[in-house]
Formats: C-alpha cells, sequence, structure tokens
C-alpha cells in the first residue's frame, strides 16, 4: 500500500512538472524572408560555372536536352551584372527531365555567404518550366538563419543566350522559417 502511494505521488508531481514546463515553453515565432537575387549559370566561354555530366547514349550531351545531367556552381549576385556583389552561390545539379527539353528538374543548395545569411542555406528542389515567363520551386528545408525552412521561388528568366547555353536567372524566394 505505501508504495502504491508513492507512486502515485510520484506521478503526480511529474504531472505536475511537466503542466509547468509546458505552460511556461513559449514557441519560437516564425519569421517570413524575402530575398531577390541573380543566378549566373554559365556553360561556355569565360568562367563555366555548368558543366554537363551524364546524358543519353550516342546522343550530345547539351542544354535542352532530354536525359542531360549538369552539375553546378553558379554565382548567386545582387544585380543582374555578373560581377555585381556575389552573395553566394547555387551548388547542385539540373536534369533535363522532358522529352522537348521543356523542364529542367533542379536540386539546389543555395549557400550564402553574404554578410546577413553568412554560412546559410536553402534547399531547392522542382522543376523549372524553362519557357514560361514566370515559374516557382519549392524551398523544402535550410539552415542557419533559414533553419527548418520551407517556402518558394519564383524565378524569371532575365538573360538567354541559348546558341552558347548562358542565362541568368531572376529568383525571389519567399521563406518561413525560426
Amino acid at each position: 500500500m505505501a508504495q502504491s502511494k508513492i507512486s502515485i505521488a510520484s506521478l503526480a508531481s511529474l504531472l505536475l512538472l511537466a503542466l509547468t514546463i509546458t505552460i511556461e515553453a513559449k514557441p519560437k515565432q516564425q519569421k517570413q524572408t524575402n530575398i531577390v537575387f541573380y543566378m549566373h549559370d554559365w556553360e561556355t566561354g569565360h568562367n563555366v560555372t555548368a558543366v554537363a555530366v551524364a546524358g543519353l547514349p550516342n546522343k550530345p550531351w547539351k542544354a535542352l536536352a532530354f536525359g542531360t545531367l549538369f552539375v553546378i556552381d553558379d554565382d548567386l549576385t545582387v544585380d543582374v551584372d555578373r560581377n555585381s556583389t556575389q552573395i553566394g552561390r547555387a551548388h547542385g545539379l539540373y536534369v533535363y527531365s522532358a522529352l522537348d527539353g521543356s523542364d529542367c528538374h533542379m536540386l539546389l543548395s543555395l549557400v550564402f555567404t553574404s554578410k546577413e545569411y553568412n554560412g546559410s542555406t536553402l534547399e531547392i528542389q522542382g522543376a523549372d518550366r524553362l519557357f514560361q515567363k514566370s515559374r516557382e520551386v519549392s524551398v523544402v528545408s535550410g539552415t542557419g538563419k533559414f533553419r527548418l525552412a520551407r517556402g518558394y521561388a519564383t524565378l524569371e528568366t532575365a538573360f538567354l543566350d541559348l546558341p552558347n547555353s548562358n542565362a541568368i536567372l531572376k529568383w525571389n524566394v519567399t521563406v518561413f522559417h525560426y
């Protein structure tokens, strides 16, 4: 009998402690951040940042060719000018995943190097519907200042040199994070 009283008293104490902690715990407030920048994707010329690493057998590995896989290390800048201030880099890959070359599936880490977001990342995944004026991809995660991020990015082509496979994309990113 004494043992059951101790157990009930212990259980009641633990329950009271858990209730106190729950009441005192304040969840972090979710923040919304909007960032606009430009991604410079250069497949030819000076300072190449995107390289085809795989593709269909006996077919050319190039932009817009179904099955071509690119690895990238693209500059992220504050302006469309390739020499403007760099805020980070886009590391990852994309593959042309539509038979007609109209979709490019992206898996990217946006690695920020600017003062405000230095060391933070955003993880991107989705279909870049290349020939649409504006298109959306998902922000599926983040680190650093963007821990537990979720959101979306709208992309627009700011510059396109199709014969040389060079492009500049304007990114408008909206993320919710803690």
